[in-house]
């Protein structure tokens, strides 16, 4: 078979990691931390944010698919995508500061502002997430091409999403020595981080903008009577359906990240007795056991998910999407189990496995990307449509249902386990996780343990019916070049 062209060049897949790095920041710190943050520094009630984040999903579920259709059939004068690289990250930074900031108000007045800057962050952050992850299927007609810039800025995202961490860690020994304890502490901390991954994040991310070129424009061809809508044309697109059905099955996988905080505070505690201390010494105690293990999950989670991703270029010439999700999640899905039954006890022995745990992560969210791509081929290649942004906003949609999903279970366990945060935030110092419960340690344990395990075995079942694969894919491909030669189009 001949080997097809390819239009990237390195500069350009540089520029595109640094805009990915730049949003992972900006995502990192909203996907980590503000279950946390809600609950254990705002005040706000498990049920309530629970709520508010699955409403806003459901919102979501009508602003992503809008917001593609709008990139998709609106042409600006720099492009489809590039154009909102430009104009989104001002209002981003703006919003996500305020997303972490604690105004002294009534509970009532902390839910309705916690709703405004929730929702409004959301639907800003769609006006840039689906452009930008729409670019690689603008940038190059070749699969292997653009599976290779989804992988280089999608491990570059998460490596982005991990600095808000390595702040967060540093920030709590540092600032438990100036004074500042409990409630006030965590403000600071928190106000500090999204002060850095807004300025920095958003200066990386709208960098891409003077770098990237948009050389796939497919003219959008008026409807005919009769034909198919935009969201029904999708939806009866099978692969494309399997691999969005995939991404809701693995939220389980956003729980590493998002509950290593929350395991950190009430599960695992690796710090002397506060027996004898005095109240600096155990808020000291404690922030020093919370910083410690947040840093060997972030230090975990980083060598099992970023080196996974880093070495997906090489696997991807070896094995297919399809082979290296099947089995990746089976992989994932002992090691997590392996987590639960060693138990929050002995936290240096769950490590080695939580390393392990994370590799279907990196898999995941390299090929999903790529495997979308391939399904919107699929789709132009049947139909003569292609709705490059609509794909993109419907795994928009499905990467941020299944982080409120991770999130959410994490919230409700707070509720099931009855943690009662009223008697711990607001104090002048948290509590250590050795005085709750074992059932109470135990149920936020499963965060990170048994309940991602059964995610990660559940989200490869759809995948086994997804057959854009080997031949069938070349011939696609192949057959797509000599459509658009036929119809005119020209890829630059």
């Amino acid at each position: 078979m001949e080997a097809l062209k390819t239009y990237i060049g390195k500069k350009e897949f540089r520029m595109l990691s640094v805009g990915a790095l730049g949003q992972g920041m900006i995502y990192g710190i909203m996907s980590s931390y503000i279950s946390d943050f809600y609950l254990n520094v705002f005040g706000l009630g498990p049920i309530f944010v629970l709520l508010l984040m699955l409403l806003a999903r459901v919102w979501d579920a009508v602003n992503d698919p809008v917001m593609g259709m709008i990139a998709d059939r609106l042409n600006m004068k720099h492009g489809k995508m590039k154009p909102y690289l430009y104009i989104t990250p001002l209002p981003v930074a703006v919003l996500t500061v305020l997303l972490f900031f604690a105004p002294d108000v009534s509970l009532n007045a902390k839910m309705v502002y916690a709703v405004v800057t929730y929702v409004l962050w959301g639907m800003i952050y769609t006006m840039s997430d689906v452009p930008f992850w729409s670019l690689p299927n603008l940038m190059t007609p070749n699969p292997a091409e653009r599976g290779k810039a989804f992988t280089v800025a999608r491990t570059t995202n998460g490596i982005g999403s991990a600095i808000p961490m390595a702040i967060f860690m540093i920030l709590g020994p540092v600032l438990s020595k100036t004074g500042l304890s409990g409630n006030e502490l965590e403000k600071t901390r928190y106000i500090v981080i999204a002060l850095v991954a807004s300025v920095i994040g958003n200066i990386l991310f709208a960098s891409t903008y003077f770098h990237v070129k948009e050389r796939v424009n497919i003219p959008l061809e008026k409807r005919k009577p009769g034909e198919a809508g935009s969201l029904k044309l999708l939806f009866t697109n099978k692969p494309l359906v399997l691999v969005l059905i995939m991404g809701v099955l693995s939220c389980g996988r956003y729980m590493f990240q998002a509950g290593a905080i929350h395991v950190a505070r009430y599960s695992f505690y690796i710090g002397p007795s506060f027996l004898g201390l005095s109240p600096a010494e155990q808020s000291q105690a404690l922030q020093s056991s919370i910083s410690k293990v947040s840093l060997v999950f972030a230090l975990a989670t980083a060598i099992g998910m970023f080196g996974t991703m880093i070495a997906m270029p090489k696997l991807i010439k070896k094995f297919s999407y399809k082979q290296l999700i099947i089995v990746s999640c089976a992989i994932g899905f002992v090691s997590s189990m392996t987590i639960y039954f060693i138990g929050y006890d002995n936290f240096w022995a769950c490590i080695p496995f939580l390393v392990i745990s994370c590799i279907p992560a990196g898999v995941i969210n390299v090929v999903s990307s790529a495997m979308i791509g391939d399904a919107l081929d699929y789709m132009e290649w049947k139909t003569g449509r292609r709705e490059a942004g609509i794909g993109s906003a419907c795994q928009s949609f499905v990467n941020k249902l299944g982080n409120a999903l991770a999130t959410s279970f994490i919230v409700l366990m707070y509720k099931v386990v009855e943690i009662d945060l009223s008697k711990i935030v607001g104090g002048a110092a948290s509590i250590p996780a050795t005085s709750l419960l074992a059932s109470q340690r135990n149920g936020i344990f499963s965060v990170v343990s048994i309940i991602p395990a059964f995610s990660l075995l559940l989200c490869a079942v759809p995948i086994f019916f997804y057959d854009l694969t080997g031949s069938k894919k070349q011939r696609i491909t192949e057959e797509l070049a000599q459509q658009r030669v036929a119809r005119g189009i020209s890829v630059e």
